[in-house]
């Protein structure tokens, strides 16, 4: 009889434990790494991975310490491939998180549930329907194969390109920058087949759930012989789990998700896609605040495949890898099948005359002459039009004029969202909910009244100033139940809705071939904002709104966007006029370079909670300190704790503290060495709720 073995097991250990590498157990032969296992953790059993022996353990050696053996493998499952270990390796370090936390959290949630043979019978009951829906055969190339649109210049030179990547030993990501309409999801289309004739498997990252099922859909129709899976929030955790077995057992063809696919194991990856690589919501903002697209590029890098990043805006740390060459940049300038750009035409909400609304009080018009006369000509063509207002709700907040009360969250630093439909005042930042009240709870004056304006209010707005159009929305409310955002998108698509309001939800990669207007309303608040990446994020807004318009070639010339703004001489409008993304980023990228923000820096937030302000400021203030005893702390600034623009959320207190330094590598070493410090540090700050690192923040 063998004697055991010791294996490392990464376990899902919470943060404040301080354990962030593999425990040490007994196991009863060898065990390949990545190899799924059940294990004794104090008083429970839990999931855990084999993982390999470089990662240091939390533990002491097996000399000094009597090793508790494994309780079960999950045999017959292969291990997790050894470029996702590699992986979470270089996330969990990046990211400043334990590895067990990080790897546990991007597995399905389901397999915690289940033991060995449990997961077995569940592998053999996908094994069988898989049979059942026939192997997967190579794409055909006879005259039965789907058809497929002719290339245009562009999409050749950017294919030509990509057939370069898929030669090269360690190809450079590609930075794929075309214009809305340009045919860049054909290039993905295009690109995935070569990967597939060859026998491996492609990745296809989109940024929001809501984009997954057109894009699947296109996926489908061209290979109908292949096997999609998806991978997103919106699966319900038996769906996650087998599409996650599929994939693992080399069974999808294609992988198609969102930020958590990133992680999905693909034991033959031949390309990863990411669209829209602009996007905010490819960064985590909970937990292992990790960037996807980051991600897939380094994945990319680790398994020696090409990288496509797609976008008609791309991010300025993009762009400027591509400008110094550690990317490829591809321009597609042109709309496919003749569409042009829609004319951009900027409204000076300064010279209108202001309407009274009441006693003492008076407002702007809701929409300028021009803009609603434009409105009018496209009902009268047949034509639809799109209304883009990135608030929902009714209005942001109801006031009281006699005594000055507003609709305030009790748990929160914000105001209460004012839903007319349902009479409610709702928080969008703990939820909290009560119906609208009769009378001002503090005066009982009758007359409370909305300030603002959401896009439930703008849809009633038009429905006055447009009788008879046919007007619907389409934001986080009405797209709440299951299906009704097919089923408003599918309206749309049949043209029976003149005019869509909604929110930057309808501004992402939607193809509405009859929509010839688009109308920004009141854009401006981000043009101030203190957060350096406000700028970049409106421009991207508007490009991809505007974008929604001119894309049936027939209407092309005759599309516009109206901006409805007060600064209409501003800079971003300017470059927005003649959808000059280049002389945009060339005027950010110098004020960044001139302020020493990213790129040309590198940032990560600490960030801390607690139901009392002092106590979070304390924690902070004490690992600045800590910051400063360390080594290259010299080669790194770390500013005042101060609160984020939200400072209370749900009943706690949150406070920041930025950390910045010219140098990723200097930083990452502090940061690391800083770890151990503010997990020793917490147990001195009694009420601290919880602390984390984000390491290269969205907003600051």
């Amino acid at each position: 009889m063998t004697s055991p073995v010791r294996v490392r097991v990464l376990v899902e250990t919470p943060q404040h434990s301080g354990l962030v590498g593999p425990l040490d157990y007994l196991s009863e032969r060898p065990l390949m790494p990545g190899t799924l296992v059940r294990v004794p953790l104090g008083r429970r059993e839990v999931l855990g991975i084999s993982w390999h022996d470089r990662a240091a353990p939390d533990q002491a050696p097996p000399e000094a310490a009597v090793l508790r053996p494994v309780a079960g493998v999950f045999e017959g499952l292969a291990p997790l491939p050894s470029p996702w270990l590699a992986l979470v390796d270089f996330a969990a370090a990046y990211y400043q998180r334990g590895l067990g936390e990080l790897a546990l959290a991007v597995l399905p949630p389901e397999l915690r549930k289940i033991d060995a043979p449990g997961l077995a019978k569940r592998q053999a009951r996908l094994l069988k329907k898989l049979q059942r829906e026939g192997t997967a055969p190579a794409l055909p190339a006879q005259a039965d194969a789907p058809s497929r649109p002719a290339l245009g210049p562009e999409q050749q030179q950017a294919l030509a390109a990509f057939d370069s990547a898929l030669a090269e030993a360690r190809p450079l990501p590609l930075l794929l920058h075309g214009v809305t309409g340009s045919g860049k999801t054909e290039v993905y289309l295009r690109a995935a087949e070569q990967v597939l004739a060859a026998g491996r498997q492609a990745l296809v990252l989109v940024p929001e759930i809501n984009l997954t099922p057109q894009l699947e859909r296109r996926f489908t129709e061209r290979f109908p012989g292949r096997r999609l899976v998806a991978m997103h929030s919106g699966l319900t955790p038996v769906q996650r789990l087998s599409h996650w077995l599929t994939a693992l057992l080399g069974q999808a063809d294609i992988v198609l998700g969102t930020r958590m696919s990133v992680f999905a194991p693909l034991p033959r990856l031949g390309l990863i896609v990411v669209d829209e690589e602009h996007d905010p919501s490819y960064k985590q903002q909970e937990g292992a605040r990790y960037s996807a697209r980051d991600l897939a590029v380094y994945r990319g890098h680790l398994e020696r495949v090409p990288v496509i990043l797609g976008s008609a805006t791309p991010a300025l740390e993009s762009w400027q890898r591509a400008l110094d060459g550690r990317y490829r940049r591809l321009e597609m300038a042109q709309r496919i099948g003749g569409g042009v750009l829609p004319r951009v035409r900027l409204f000076d909400m300064g010279v209108l005359p202001r309407e009274r609304s009441g006693p003492g009080n008076s407002q702007v018009p809701v929409l300028a002459p021009p803009v609603l006369q434009s409105l009018r000509e496209r009902i009268q063509r047949g034509e639809q039009s799109l209304v883009f207002l990135n608030r929902r709700g009714y209005a942001p907040v109801l006031h009281c004029a006699d005594c000055g009360w507003k609709s305030g969250c009790p748990h929160c630093s914000a105001w209460r969202v004012f839903h007319k439909g349902e009479r409610t005042l709702r928080c969008h930042h703990c939820g909290f909910t009560e119906r609208v009240p009769r009378a001002c709870p503090d005066c009982g004056n009758l007359d409370i009244a909305p300030i603002g304006r959401g896009t439930e209010k703008l849809e009633e707005q038009l429905a006055e100033l447009l009788p008879g159009a046919r007007i619907a929305r389409l934001d986080a409310d009405t797209a709440r139940g299951k299906g009704q955002l097919e089923s408003r998108l599918a309206e749309v698509h049949a043209g029976e809705v003149d005019i869509l309001v909604g929110t930057q939800m309808v501004t992402k990669g939607h193809d509405f071939r009859r929509i010839t207007l688009v109308v920004a309303m009141n854009p401006d608040s981000a043009l101030f904002a203190s957060d350096f990446r406000a700028p970049e994020r409106l421009f991207a807004l508007l490009m991809q709104a505007g974008g929604r318009a001119g894309r049936d070639a027939e209407a092309a010339e005759r599309s516009e966007m109206w901006v409805q703004t007060w600064h209409p001489q501003h800079a971003l409008y300017a470059a927005l006029k003649t959808h000059d993304f280049a002389a945009f980023a060339a005027s950010q990228l110098a004020e960044r370079r001139s302020a020493g923000l990213p790129p040309f820096s590198h940032l990560a937030l600490l960030r801390a909670e607690a139901k009392d302000v002092a106590v979070a400021t304390a924690f902070l203030r004490a690992a600045a300190e800590c910051a400063a005893r360390l080594a290259g702390a010299d080669e790194v600034t770390v500013y005042p704790p101060v609160p984020p623009s939200v400072s209370k959320v749900a009943g706690i207190e949150r406070m920041q503290m930025l950390v910045e330094s010219p140098s990723r590598m200097r930083l990452q070493r502090l940061l690391s060495d800083w770890l151990a410090q503010l997990h020793a540090l917490r147990p001195q700050h009694k009420g601290l709720a919880r602390w984390a690192i984000d390491v290269d923040p969205l907003a600051i």
